[in-house]
């Protein structure tokens, strides 16, 4: 066994998971001459929310965000979170726009991009991982874990195995949801060792509290990278802290060979940050406390707050714990989809509608038809026949992968918003997030120009 390499997530999944994804890039580049030093195995900086974010919240382009980071960490691989299909969006897009997209993010800097899909559909995953290696990047393929009948230990390791054979040069497990238990991590690890010529690195969070014994056990089983996330915003919702398991590796066959030194100091910056990210209101304490909802009912933190938001606005909060009961009864009858964007909100939704109708499955949303209809991809398991005649009805089933019914959209994107193309790049935030990016588009055209009635969005406010 060599060192264990650290990815750490700093700069994308830790803001994400605590801090909605607010941290700005000029908190990110002062830290980054120190983070280029450490020796980390890769720097997670990109894709996930921080897209939408960049463009919804914070007034910045991605693409920008991403070039910046790029020349601040010229020694450091870069790294970011691809949905498969849906790219960093939450609807499937035409081959093109994912071909695009993958060769524009390892031209503006990236190096790894970790796929994934919410179903585990390996159909969804071919063109992102073909694009990726076209383009000389680095394809991490990711396995979405959870737990059912039909996910068994041989499930997962047939699924690295496929993915393996498709082109994959790292196996991520993605463990979204802290549902992933220690001993369980270490038998799954090292069955997959036995059959895999290509690294495994492995993806958890603290929200249950069990992610440091997680890592510890993966890393004896074999296991070859681990994210962890600086401690001003690790631990919680986020990744277990980078600090504590560089101490707890160090003169051991697995030492990382980071100096925690180094790690502290880049910590007393983030500390800052995370001030002014809770000062701000973005940044609960609350995410640290252990949640141990995550492992009963199997539902991820960010579900977790997403049902409160639901039943507060419907004044039904009272009905709080039979809506986290019936969302494993959804599941089942929905085949066992994993639990992360976007069946976590499909599944999520649709217990909230079953236990304030008073009747399962009286009322039902679209996405929770165009799921058990096959519009996301292959289920995991067989349905349940009595709930599919009642929400899919008379529509037609969809058999193909779906992405095979989209004509390429790319030109159109392009043609719609011709006046405000200022870079390639353009063209493909306005398909991932189109009143959005327009939005912004105007924001900066304003900015660059002087102010200019069209820069305000349909109600009259800009989206600051």
């Amino acid at each position: 066994m060599s060192k264990v390499l650290i990815t750490d997530t700093i700069l994308r999944d830790a803001h994400q998971s605590q801090a909605a994804t607010r941290m700005k890039t000029s908190e990110m580049l002062p830290a980054c001459p120190m983070l280029d030093k450490v020796g980390y195995y890769s720097l997670e900086v990109w894709g996930g929310a921080t897209f939408d974010s960049c463009l919804r919240f914070l007034n910045e382009d991605p693409w920008e965000r991403l070039r910046a980071l790029r020349k601040a960490l010229p020694n450091t691989k870069l790294q970011m979170l691809f949905r498969g299909q849906n790219i960093l969006g939450y609807k499937h897009y035409a081959d093109d726009v994912v071909d695009k997209f993958c060769e524009m993010s390892i031209k503006n800097g990236i190096d790894i991009i970790r796929i994934f899909d919410a179903l585990n559909d390996t159909r969804n995953l071919k063109t992102a991982i073909e694009s990726t290696k076209r383009y000389k990047g680095i394809c991490e393929a990711a396995i979405s874990y959870t737990t059912s009948p039909v996910h068994t230990t041989e499930y997962f390791v047939d699924l690295a195995c496929e993915l393996e054979e498709l082109g994959a040069n790292i196996i991520c497990i993605k463990d979204m949801a802290n549902i992933l238990l220690p001993y369980t991590a270490a038998d799954l690890i090292s069955k997959m060792k036995k059959k895999l010529k290509v690294p495994i690195h492995l993806h958890t969070h603290n929200t249950a509290g069990t992610g440091d014994m997680i890592y510890l056990k993966a890393i004896e089983a074999g296991c070859d990278i681990v994210d962890t996330a600086l401690s001003p915003l690790g631990n919680g919702t986020s990744q277990p802290a980078t600090e504590p398991l560089v101490a707890t590796l160090k003169g051991t066959e697995y030492d990382t060979g980071l100096d925690i030194n180094l790690l502290s100091e880049i910590a007393a910056h983030f500390k800052g940050v995370a001030k002014r990210l809770e000062k701000d209101g973005f940044l609960n304490p609350a995410v640290l406390s252990v949640d141990i909802n995550t492992l009963v009912y199997q539902v991820p933190g960010g579900m977790l707050s997403n049902l409160m938001n639901q039943l507060k606005q419907a004044n039904a909060l009272d009905k709080y714990l039979e809506v986290l009961q019936e969302v494993p009864r959804v599941r089942e009858d929905f085949g066992y989809p994993p639990l992360v964007t976007p069946t976590s909100q499909i599944v999520g939704t649709q217990a909230v509608l079953n236990v304030l109708s008073g009747e399962r499955y009286k009322q039902v949303t679209k996405e929770s038809q165009g799921l058990l209809r096959g519009a996301y991809g292959r289920l995991p398991g067989k349905p349940n026949p009595e709930v599919v005649k009642k929400v899919v009805k008379d529509l037609p089933m969809i058999t193909c992968r779906p992405a095979d019914e989209i004509p390429p959209e790319l030109d159109k994107y392009r043609s719609e918003i011709s006046e405000f193309i200022e870079q390639e790049e353009d063209v493909l935030s306005y398909a991932l997030f189109p009143q959005v990016a327009l939005n912004f588009f105007k924001y900066r055209q304003a900015q660059k120009y002087g102010v200019d009635k069209n820069i305000f969005d349909q109600d009259g406010v800009h989206p600051v």
